[in-house]
């Protein structure tokens, strides 16, 4: 295995909370999604029949076999581990403040990742963490919004500040 797919590396991560400045945005794909791993994932986790079944996605409200919500977010977040996280001093999320399925994502739709940075600071009670809240939108070939996702993540510090208290 490579270090990109263990997440190991050898050298310093280019990547620090210092570099996660409001307003930075980041643009990831595209990534075609394909039939066999929509039913495939569906198989596996979300086994309802729109996203298994041609025919059924296309009497369902989504009008062809539509890829699960949670498949959109996995691919969201491998576009993330191999746009920056893996080269990252990141030390994980807290959770989700946000998570929207704006439409459906369908056979052969191409998928791009947009990172725009929220906010940042300095974790209170631990000098060597930041975090840093983001907003990610998924977008179909033709721009349009599928998914959104807030949250706040934890990046290393490059240079670890003093604890705050209080």
């Amino acid at each position: 295995m490579s270090q990109a797919e263990t997440g190991t590396s050898t050298s310093s991560p280019r990547w620090h909370w210092e570099d996660f400045t409001p307003g930075l945005s980041m643009t990831f794909g595209p990534r075609e999604v394909g039939r066999d791993e929509i039913v495939q994932f569906a198989t596996d986790f979300d086994p309802q029949p729109f996203h298994l079944d041609e025919e059924a996605g296309k009497a369902s409200l989504f009008g062809g076999l539509a890829a699960s919500g949670w498949h959109t977010a996995g691919i969201v977040m491998r576009m993330m581990c191999d746009g920056f996280i893996l080269d990252s001093s990141s030390l994980g999320s807290p959770g989700l403040d946000s998570l929207k399925w704006h439409k459906p994502v369908l056979v052969g739709d191409a998928l791009r990742a947009r990172m725009t940075v929220l906010d940042s600071r300095p974790m209170k009670s631990k000098p060597h963490v930041g975090l840093v809240q983001t907003r990610w939108e998924a977008l179909n070939q033709r721009d349009e919004i599928v998914m959104t996702i807030e949250s706040w993540a934890m990046f290393g510090r490059r240079t670890p500040g003093a604890a705050v208290t209080g």
